[in-house]
């Protein structure tokens, strides 16, 4: 397999810009000559790396999962990431497909063990993001008094104007602090207070931290490595991405190969029918051989040509479809449907390559393919959903502990009882808004509390069914692991056999051709001779043209199945050279 070296950008567009689907890429058009795009197989992966859509969804999955990193953060729940892997299109080709010998072209797959795991949440983090909180009003209220005595006064009129604030915190410790600063100014005609208009203000903070349920940085912090992990995750779907559309690119390229080496193929049967047919036609003419052979090998070019046409369309349509593999454009877009793909590497084989032991294989693969190191990825994710379902079972024992300093102010009440004495209110109390500070500041009215709450559910019945839930899933999913390295040990079998039949194919195809042109070449000069008949050498020139055929779908079945081996083995990109890289370059 021919290397050689490339890096695969991933488009991460700017935070809150409004995203754009970049043309094409110059590349394609570079190789254009003539009408021709003259493309190699390193031109073709590029330019699908490049262009193709499957990668450009892809390019936006660590997007998704910023997104989740940021919300853990932030204390908040989850939401998942995408996981999917599209599988390339299907070939026109007859031949059959190696390349995916488990999932079929166009086919979709997931690539979490058993899908995106549904966390239970347990008890959930506190908000790690500061949350500032107003509240501003002004009131008027009319309150008739049942016992004006009370009041003085039969109908209590009361304006207030309140301005409140808040800021709170919360803790990975599972610990939330509430700062608050409320204030009142208030004027009324209750004859009984001593102060009217008066300001009350006060400051006070409360602390609450979990002692058993929602306790400890490991539980609160499990939604932050949980979306670090998917953060890696998608970079593991962005790279099983990049080998399946290069798995796909390979296979449609030498497919295209396969199907233009057999247009030559069919070409020079025509040309060979079509010299048998004026030779015959020299014979006949003088009268060295019966008109009807001219008869038959007119209709053996007929047929030839046929066939010829034949695999034109074919070519046409692997084209096509190579076409849209390769662009983000319609096929039908005039930049692109007049573009004839003349392939510049050869199809090539070496017979004597080595191919490394299939135990070998099997276990690099079960080290380096992202399918798996991103399972395992998911167990550990739901090992740590699982803390959060069994710190859900236990009882709730907060620690509530309260700080607030109280201040009132205001003016001396003019409105007295007729016939009460004068009262004159403590001087601390007496002043404006700016005294109800000053007594903050001093704590000249402070509260204090400290406790505990304790709640115990006599029956937990839903923590207990999703603990359960959440164990039987992690076992289900070490026990899927286990399939998955099972599987990874068939397909390389599977793939490694596909390689030597590929080989052994090739090797009987090569000979088989060598063969039947010696055939032919001696029944042609029995038929100038005159030892043999037109109808001889047309079957000895079918049975070339179809080894010549199948010596060519040999080649490129070769070529499939070695890098099917090699995407087995987890070393598609290796082989290639392929670096997965450039997370912050953008195509334009």
């Amino acid at each position: 397999m021919k290397r050689f070296s490339l890096i695969v950008p991933c488009i991460l567009l700017a935070a809150g810009m409004r995203a754009q689907i970049p043309e094409d890429s110059p590349r394609l058009a570079s190789l254009v000559r003539g009408g021709n795009a003259y493309l190699s197989l390193q031109d073709a992966i590029a330019i699908a790396l490049e262009n193709n859509l499957d990668m450009e969804l892809q390019r936006l999955g660590p997007r998704f999962a910023d997104t989740e990193v940021k919300r853990a953060r932030a204390g908040g729940l989850l939401r998942g990431v995408p996981l999917a892997v599209r599988e390339g299109p299907k070939s026109v080709s007859p031949a059959a497909d190696v390349l995916s010998p488990a999932l079929g072209p166009g086919a979709e797959t997931n690539l979490s063990v058993a899908g995106q795991t549904p966390l239970s949440t347990g008890r959930v983090p506190p908000s790690l993001d500061p949350v500032f909180s107003a509240k501003i009003r002004q009131d008027h209220l009319t309150a008739p008094q049942l016992n004006s005595f009370l009041v003085g006064t039969p109908a209590l009129v009361t304006d207030s104007t309140t301005a409140n604030f808040a800021l709170q915190q919360g803790f990975l410790t599972g610990g939330e602090i509430t700062a608050g600063w409320d204030n009142l100014h208030q004027t009324h005609n209750h004859r009984r207070y001593d102060l009217r208009p008066f300001n009350t203000s006060s400051f006070g903070i409360v602390f609450t931290q979990p002692l058993l349920r929602g306790f400890g940085r490991t539980l609160n912090a499990r939604f932050m490595r949980i979306a670090a992990r998917s953060r890696t995750q998608s970079e593991l779907v962005f790279r099983q991405q990049v080998i399946s559309t290069v798995a796909g690119v390979i296979r449609l390229y030498w497919d295209l190969a396969s199907l233009q080496a057999d247009v030559t193929v069919r070409r020079q049967t025509l040309e060979r029918a079509e010299k048998l047919l004026a030779d015959n036609q020299a014979q006949v003419e003088a009268g060295t051989r019966a008109p009807i052979e001219v008869v038959r090998a007119r209709a053996e070019v007929a047929r030839s040509r046929r066939d010829l046409i034949a695999a034109e369309a074919l070519v046409r349509q692997q084209e096509t479809v190579l076409k849209d593999y390769l662009t983000r454009n319609t096929v039908t877009d005039p930049a692109l449907a007049n573009i004839r793909f003349v392939l510049t590497d050869p199809l090539r084989v070496d017979r004597e390559e080595k191919i490394p032991a299939a135990a070998d294989l099997a276990q690099k693969a079960i080290e380096r393919r992202p399918d798996l190191v991103q399972a395992r990825l998911q167990i550990e994710s739901t090992r740590d959903a699982l803390k959060g379902s069994k710190d859900a079972m236990r009882p709730s024992l907060d620690l509530v502990a309260t700080v607030r300093n109280n201040a009132l102010a205001g003016d001396v009440n003019p409105l007295t009882l007729p016939g009460a004495a004068p009262h004159t209110p403590d001087a601390i109390l007496l002043g404006g808004y700016g005294t109800a500070l000053a007594q903050l500041f001093r704590r000249n009215f402070p509260d204090y509390g400290v406790g505990v709450q304790f709640t115990l559910p006599l029956r937990n019945r839903a923590a207990e069914a999703d603990f359960t839930r959440d164990s039987l899933a992690l076992r289900q999913q070490e026990l899927r692991i286990r399939q998955l390295a099972k599987q990874v040990h068939v397909e390389v079998e599977n793939a490694l056999i596909a390689v030597e039949q590929a080989r052994a194919t090739l090797a009987a195809a090569a000979s088989e051709r060598e063969f039947q042109e010696q055939a032919l070449a001696a029944e042609e000069e029995r038929l100038a001779v005159g030892a043999s008949t037109t109808f001889l050498v047309i079957q000895y020139q079918r049975d070339l043209a179809q080894a010549r055929s199948a010596e060519v779908a040999a080649r490129a079945g070769y070529l499939k199945a070695r890098a099917a081996l090699d995407r087995a083995a987890g070393g598609l990109l290796e082989t290639l050279g392929i670096t997965v890289a450039g997370a912050e370059a953008s195509i334009q």
